[in-house]
């Protein structure tokens, strides 16, 4: 009798995954509707991540194969399906002061060509976009790195940081500003002043931080950006890795448009802009001065 439950258990749990499983063509409508809708170029070595990624949800919802799920996505009017696929879809892997040495020449090479030293009792604006922050820890280590810098100097300065991504999840978790313990570990301690204990594990942004922040969900690939001015720099590390060369020079071509002259793009150690960078003039690998 125990032989015939675990026999049955097997039955079940291999039909449920035949079930499930990936066909080329369904791989195919998925990855050409990311594509479509925002610019991610899933290839064939991603099919075996499509599947795990949806997997869990395509179960918890009863759908009975992947064809299923992609007509509910393309019909669903509301557009929640959609954002509930990219969500699973997009890799939201982050960390404070990732590539430390992006925030070294942000403060002494960057930032010092932005300010007007002959007024600095005038307050003076300074704009800054990390366009695919994922969980929010690159923007709050901008916010903590300007932040610091600008209280020891003799300047009034009008910080605004905003922070876009694809993910709704992601983003929700950046505004909440609550990580884990082990997530401070690359934090140096002269910022970890900026942490405040929530509980054992927990820690929350300090509000003198956070208000310098605005998150907003942004898909990078839309022609037009609802910014009402330009950035002084822009940083874009470890996004462009996803899109093909066609929708990485419309994207670069976007953020020129939305750059003050002289502003800069940082990118990340894995990407090069290449014959790409358009009007762009090469300073050091990963960043470029319009």
């Amino acid at each position: 009798m125990t032989m015939t439950l675990e026999n049955s258990k097997k039955t079940m749990n291999s039909l449920i995954e035949n079930i499930v499983s990936l066909s080329d063509g369904e791989f195919r409508l998925i990855a050409d509707l990311v594509y479509k809708r925002f610019g991610i170029n899933l290839t064939e070595k991603k099919k075996a991540l499509v599947k795990g990624r949806l997997h869990t949800l395509l179960k918890t919802k009863g759908f009975t194969s992947f064809r299923d799920y992609f007509e509910y996505v393309t019909n669903d009017k509301s557009g929640k399906a959609l954002l509930s696929l990219i969500d699973r879809i997009s890799t939201n892997h982050s960390y404070f002061f990732r590539e430390s040495d992006h925030f070294d020449t942000l403060i002494n090479v960057m930032i010092p060509q932005f300010l007007n030293k002959s007024t600095s009792q005038e307050k003076q604006e300074l704009r800054i976009w990390s366009a695919g922050c994922a969980t929010g820890e690159e923007t709050y280590t901008l916010a903590m790195v300007l932040y610091n810098y600008f209280l020891q100097l003799d300047y009034r300065v009008d910080i605004g940081i905003l922070g876009t991504d694809i993910s709704v999840s992601a983003l929700n978790n950046a505004i909440t500003g609550v990580y884990k313990k082990n997530q401070l570990k690359n934090i140096p301690l002269m910022f970890r002043k900026f942490f405040k204990k929530k509980t054992e594990e927990e820690f929350i942004v300090d509000e003198r931080i956070k208000k310098l922040i605005l998150f907003k969900r942004l898909n990078l690939i839309q022609e037009n950006y609802p910014f009402k001015g330009k950035f002084h720099v822009i940083f874009c590390r470890n996004v462009m890795i996803y899109f093909d060369r066609k929708t990485k020079i419309e994207l670069i071509n976007r953020f020129y448009r939305y750059l003050h002259k002289g502003g800069y793009l940082v990118i990340g150690h894995s990407e090069s802009l290449g014959r790409e960078a358009g009007g762009f003039q090469y300073i050091q690998p990963t960043i470029y001065r319009k």
